[in-house]
């Protein structure tokens, strides 16, 4: 078979390739549109450049509690800001975001929980009677971040060991991060 010419003596290196990952786009975004609304929930607002900044923290924060490259930070949660900014956060230490289904099972949750070797779970509390049954039946639970949405008015009881907004004060906005030098790397863990 012939190889194709446009694939002929055209090798990946530093001056043709870079890594696709959604982290340079986010990098961008605050550089170029740093006073941009990036973020809208409720009456809060966020830049793309206070966006980049809680994400950063997110990823310093986990980092300080042993969160590294190839761990797997679990997240079960509505469409809030913490979920988005774990899709960024997480990624920028070399982490995998395993995001799950709020509709599953507590048997379901758990499984994923552990066959994906969850060290840190983010939990929205309006799923708490759910994610507390999960959490009941492991041997070794993750570390349990609850997420206290002040839109949710339901009720709802934090689980974990401190609230989302906490563990941000943890990190440091200033966090560096360089993308994933591979396309390979994993960055997400997801079931079906």
């Amino acid at each position: 078979m012939t190889a194709n010419k446009y694939d002929t003596d055209l090798n990946p290196c530093a001056a043709n390739h870079v890594p696709l990952s959604p982290l340079s786009l986010l990098r961008r975004a605050a550089a170029v549109y740093p006073d941009k609304i990036a973020v809208i929930h409720g009456a809060a607002r966020y830049s793309y450049r206070q966006f980049e900044q809680r994400c950063r923290r997110l990823a310093s924060a986990l980092q300080q509690r042993g969160v590294g490259r190839g761990d797997t930070v679990a997240v079960i949660a509505p469409n809030v800001p913490a979920l988005l900014e774990a899709h960024y956060g997480v990624p920028m230490l070399g982490a995998v975001l395993n995001a799950l289904n709020y509709r599953l099972d507590a048997a379901t949750i758990r499984f994923i929980l552990e066959h994906g070797e969850a060290k840190v779970l983010l939990t929205d509390r309006e799923f708490s009677a759910t994610v507390a049954q999960a959490l009941a039946g492991m041997s070794q639970p993750p570390l349990v971040i609850d997420i206290d949405d002040p839109l949710y008015e339901e009720g709802g009881s934090l689980l974990g060991e401190l609230d989302y907004e906490a563990l941000l004060q943890e990190g440091a906005e200033d966090f560096t991060f360089e993308p994933p030098d591979d396309e390979w790397q994993a960055i997400a863990l997801n079931y079906t």
